[in-house]
């Protein structure tokens, strides 16, 4: 074959070429939508579990990152953006975010991580056939309500009121609400309730637990609070007001005690349920999953500025104590 033909039938074949790699998919995008700040332990987690999938960021996936540093009122247009983007899943880390990421799409696959019932919220058709583009992890905060209360009422047994902290812009505000004054009647206590959705409203709960002669407080699940984790943590030191959170990292603040999921082992799961939805599963197939792993964590210096003998049957079952 002569120098020009092997010239022509290189330009054919490298024409032929050009079409079969612009059929090849582009690489995924995934938006991770979060109300609070970034934490750096959950999208360690997040990505822990995506590579067990064969995902690996900056390789063969990209992620697009939205904190709403507890600007709830960003999350609307954040979701949409990412939608805007189309974007091939979208996680949302929290309760508002999935809010706002099923007001903004109906198509685009979204799994979630939610603190009320998905159900009852409307989020999915029913834990074991989500039915739609949604599906995720539920924290079970309200089941879990009860076990807090029995512990902060042992460590401080003498405490005859106990004021529960909610953030009146959360939609699971009330449920809790409810669900602890069930709780508290059994344990034959008072319950006052306390709301803050700002900072400076967070300062005028805080001062009014010594006016109703609060002698423990339950903080409850919201991601304002654990972005503003130093200072609920400051205040109820000041105070000297002994207090129960729901994640690790309040006690590791220096907050007294904490029960709750391992956020670590929930967004592992929710990396894992990311990757098998990139490789072709269906969110409607995929059941909203509940948390196995729990974690109870004891900060005795906290306990002894606070005057608190911790119960050794506590200090037996704590996960993790910190001296």
């Amino acid at each position: 074959m002569k120098r020009r033909d092997l010239l022509l039938l290189g330009s054919a074949m490298a024409a032929g070429a050009r079409p079969l790699r612009a059929q090849q998919k582009a690489m995924p995008v995934i938006g991770f939508l979060q109300a609070t700040p970034q934490n750096p332990r959950v999208v360690a987690a997040f990505r822990q579990g995506l590579s067990e999938t064969g995902f690996v960021e900056g390789q063969n996936v990209a992620i697009e990152y939205r904190w709403a540093e507890g600007q709830y009122d960003l999350l609307p247009a954040m979701a949409a953006d990412l939608v805007g983007r189309k974007v091939d899943l979208i996680v949302a880390v929290d309760g508002l975010s999935v809010l706002a990421a099923k007001n903004a799409t109906s198509a685009t696959p979204i799994i979630f991580t939610s603190g009320f019932d998905p159900v009852a919220a409307g989020l999915v058709a029913s834990l074991a056939r989500p039915g739609g583009n949604l599906t995720g992890f539920s924290l079970m905060m309200a089941e879990l309500t009860p076990k807090r209360l029995e512990l902060i009422a042992e460590l401080v047994p003498q405490a005859r009121v106990i004021a529960l902290l909610v953030n009146p812009g959360n939609p699971g505000a009330e449920g809790a609400i409810g669900d602890v004054r069930e709780a508290v009647r059994a344990k034959g206590v008072q319950l006052t309730v306390v709301k803050a959705g700002t900072e400076s409203e967070v300062d005028a709960a805080f001062a009014s637990l010594v006016q109703r002669q609060a002698g423990a407080l339950l903080v409850g699940a919201d991601p304002f609070f654990l972005s503003r984790r130093d200072l609920l943590v400051a205040l109820a030191a000041r105070l000297a007001v002994p207090a129960i959170y729901d994640w690790r990292e309040y006690a590791v603040a220096g907050g007294l005690i904490s029960y709750g999921p391992s956020l670590a082992a929930i967004y592992r799961q929710e990396g894992v349920y990311t990757g098998r939805i990139l490789n072709g599963a269906k969110p409607a197939d995929l059941p909203v999953q509940q948390p196995t792993t729990f974690e109870l964590v004891v900060n005795l210096k906290t306990a002894k500025a606070l005057g608190l003998t911790v119960p050794p049957l506590i200090l037996a079952q704590a996960d993790e104590v910190i001296e």
